[in-house]
This record gives C-alpha cells, sequence and structure tokens, in this order.
C-alpha cells in the first residue's frame, strides 16, 4: 500500500497525517486556517490522494509555524508513502488556469530536495495566511518529500486565483509523478532515488 501516517509535534505545532497516495480525492483537513485548509482540499482532489490532516499550532502568535508544519509534515508523508520509489513515473508537469490565473507545475521526485516557486502576489495576505508563507509552504513540502519543485504562476490579478492555480497544478503534477508504472525499477541511471 501506497499511505503514509505521522505524528509530528513541536514546542508550535501538534500535526497528524494519514496520506494514501492511491485514494480518491478525499480529504480532511484541519489547519485553523480554513484558507490553507482551501488550498490543501484543491490538492487531494484533483491529485486524488485521501489526506487526514489535522493541526494545532500557536496561532496566536501568528500562521508561520502551522503553515510550515503542515508543508514539513506532508512533505515527509509523501515521502513515506513512496518508499523507495520504485515503479513511479517519477516526473509530472501540469498547467491549471482558474479564470484569468495560469499556474504551471514540474515536479522530479528525485530524492533530491530544490524549490523554485515564483507566485507574483500583490496582497500580503489572504484569509489570514501571510502571503510570503505561501512560497514557504512550497519550499518546506520540497524540502520534506525530498523533490525537485518548480511553481510558476504565469499569469493573474486575482491573488486567491493565483494561489489556487498554483495548488491545482501542484496536484495534477504530483498525480502524474506518483503514478505506478508497473515496473519494479527505480526510475533513476544510479540505481536509486
Amino acid at each position: 500500500m501506497r499511505e503514509a501516517s505521522l505524528h509530528r509535534v513541536t514546542g508550535e505545532t501538534d500535526i497528524r497525517v494519514e496520506l494514501r497516495l492511491d485514494g480518491r480525492g478525499e480529504g480532511r483537513i484541519e489547519t485553523g486556517l480554513p484558507f490553507l485548509d482551501h488550498m490543501l482540499a484543491q490538492l487531494v482532489r484533483h491529485g486524488r490522494l485521501d489526506l487526514t490532516l489535522t493541526c494545532r499550532g500557536d496561532l496566536a502568535v501568528d500562521d508561520h509555524h502551522t503553515v510550515e508544519d503542515c508543508a514539513l509534515a506532508l512533505g515527509a508523508a509523501l515521502d513515506r508513502a513512496l518508499g523507495e520509489r520504485r515503479g513511479i513515473a517519477r516526473f509530472g508537469t501540469a498547467y491549471a488556469p482558474l479564470d484569468e490565473a495560469l499556474a504551471r507545475v514540474v515536479v522530479d521526485l528525485s530524492g533530491r530536495p530544490w524549490a523554485e516557486v515564483t507566485l507574483g502576489l500583490a496582497r500580503e495576505s489572504l484569509g489570514g495566511v501571510a502571503a510570503e508563507n505561501f512560497a514557504h509552504f512550497f519550499h518546506s513540502l520540497a524540502t520534506a518529500a525530498r523533490m525537485a519543485l518548480h511553481v510558476d504562476v504565469l499569469r493573474g490579478r486575482n491573488d486567491h486565483h493565483r494561489i489556487e492555480a498554483a495548488f491545482k497544478a501542484l496536484a495534477l503534477a504530483l498525480r502524474e509523478a506518483v503514478r505506478a508504472t508497473g515496473e519494479e525499477t527505480v526510475p533513476s541511471t544510479k540505481g536509486v532515488l
């Protein structure tokens, strides 16, 4: 089974994650930040993942630790669910529009973490989440999942649309990259990822 569960506790957050890669796009997400819940719901639905993610964070301080730690926990669960990464497609590329906004995401489940993120947001916050923390989410996710991740919002006037298009494109790219190919080999000339 390509799934993983974890419990991550720090002095700032308490997070439980259950992830199934071969899901039906169903999720129960409670981060304390409804806008982040909405974005993670896009990832789940369009990535056809099953995800339960609950977080109790220090939101009285601000949203940073909750956003960062949810990304780290989700990335760690993704890494565990992939195991040795045998028999996966490895690469995924997707474009997703949302009205006037258009996002492109490219994923390589290479085992080497890297993120390049260009969101072009104009507002300082969206739904109680600091705009800068969305880029930080993608960086943290890439680090914990051990993947190369390129997120580029190519156009859009509405910041909500820009972020949502980015999460939808990530969902589609991940869905493609985690796809089981039926092969038993690791998709690398090195033999390991």
